[in-house]
């Protein structure tokens, strides 16, 4: 695998807009957990600051991740809530972090060649590609002025459709054509572009950014323990892991290393396991890798891991600055949809390179069916439900795929 060279010297002002522009990337889709589910988007930027630290402490900062605000917890934590209330919620969120120490024990013990016997390419490159796929539907929402879930117009479709196309052509136009530091930047170029327009037609309430306090801090919610919130929401820690699994098998294609080796996926699943027991022990949702980010380092080729360093402390200042989360909570949904819809094909691109880079045959029956079917049951939105336990999305297709792997016979070599 060609490893591309990182550039530790960059000047630091090149980091903290880097890391600015990351934050940006993360932020659409990192309070957009809690305020679906009621939770305090000032603790999910807290979470999402401490628990990156955290994962750079323990893989010593070689992975340029940037952890946010898992989607896969949102119906759980809606339920729990309703039903246990929300300090039992966090404590059951604390406790998903043991799924993560599990797995990271088990690769830690049998090595990292566990991960690559379960999961060669034919496995995680379609599941990598589902992870940009089965958010699509959320950008395209997004995109046409609707809330993630098409339910909710928020901007009239024509207008939305103007702005999403500005920020988009924007952002491609900053990432192909541009030079110098602005080739550095396209999606905070595509951000600002899609919010002056938006702003122009009267899309940004200034009103709220006006009445928002320069400093507020976040208000910290104390877990406690309960069994039933606690059995209920570990299964669900299950879609994150495979997730990160992916994850950071898809930003080593985009930099050129095999970070399951070095660091290691035992310090890479630690680290995020940690982000995930501070956010439940403050108030925050559950933290996970990032595909947005992914998407990010590929088009803006910030391979240094202190640009996630940067995001990781702005994220953290921003928790106090009601102002600037006002700033960001004012940006229209079809200048982020816009956006999202490169960002989330970008990530979808590295699961092709990985079955290209492998040379997977897929006139093999074996490796096309398990493509097929990691890829129809992602897209297709394919729901496993037995007695209250579902398995869904990434989740399902990681575990069909690792199963199919398994099972189905290899196809001998001729001699």
């Amino acid at each position: 695998m060609r490893e591309i060279p990182i550039e530790s010297a960059d000047p630091l002002w090149r980091q903290a807009v880097s890391g600015a522009q990351i934050l940006f990337v993360a932020f659409g889709a990192l309070v957009l957990v809690p305020l679906l589910t009621g939770l305090n988007p000032s603790m999910a930027l807290l979470g999402a600051g401490v628990g990156t630290l955290l994962f750079q402490l323990v893989t010593k900062r070689q992975v340029p991740i940037f952890l946010g605000s898992s989607f896969a917890f949102i119906a759980p934590i809606i339920f729990s809530m309703q039903t246990w209330g929300l300090s039992a919620t966090m404590g059951a969120l604390a406790c998903v972090s043991l799924v993560y120490f599990l797995f990271s024990a088990l690769v830690w013990r049998h090595g990292a060649e566990i991960v690559h016997r379960f999961m060669p390419p034919v496995v995680i490159g379609p599941i990598i590609m589902i992870i940009g796929l089965s958010l699509a539907a959320v950008a395209v929402n997004m995109a046409m002025g609707r809330s993630g879930d098409g339910k909710i117009e928020l901007v009239p479709y024509g207008t939305a459709m103007i702005v999403a196309a500005v920020s988009f052509g924007a952002t491609v136009v900053a990432a192909v054509f541009a030079r110098g530091f602005l080739k550095l930047v396209p999606i905070l170029i595509g951000v600002g572009t899609g919010y002056v327009l938006a702003a122009f037609l009267g899309l940004v309430d200034f009103g709220k950014i006006a009445a928002a306090p320069w400093l507020a801090i976040p208000e910290f919610v104390a877990p406690t323990f309960e069994w039933a919130a606690i059995l209920f929401m570990i299964p669900v820690a299950l879609a994150p892991a495979i997730e990160h699994v992916g994850d950071v098998v898809a930003i080593g294609g985009v930099t050129g290393k095999d970070y399951t080796d070095k660091p290691g996926l035992h310090r890479t699943l630690a680290g995020d396991g940690l982000g995930v027991l501070f956010a439940g022990m403050v108030g925050g949702p559950p933290v996970t890798t990032y595909s947005e980010v992914t998407g990010a380092v590929i088009l803006t080729k910030s391979y240094n891991p202190a640009v996630m360093t940067w995001a990781a402390v702005l994220a953290i200042a921003m928790a106090f600055f009601g102002k600037f989360n006002a700033l960001l909570q004012s940006i229209p949904v079809p200048v982020m949809g816009g956006i999202m819809m490169l960002l989330f094909g970008s990530v979808a691109s590295i699961g092709l390179k990985t079955l290209i880079a492998d040379r997977t045959n897929l006139d093999d029956p074996r490796n096309l069916v398990i493509v097929s079917a990691v890829l129809v049951f992602g897209i297709g939105g394919l729901a496993l439900n037995l007695d209250g336990f579902s398995l869904q999305g990434v989740s399902l297709c990681g575990v069909a795929a690792i199963l199919l792997n398994l099972l189905l016979p290899k196809q001998k070599t001729m001699g």
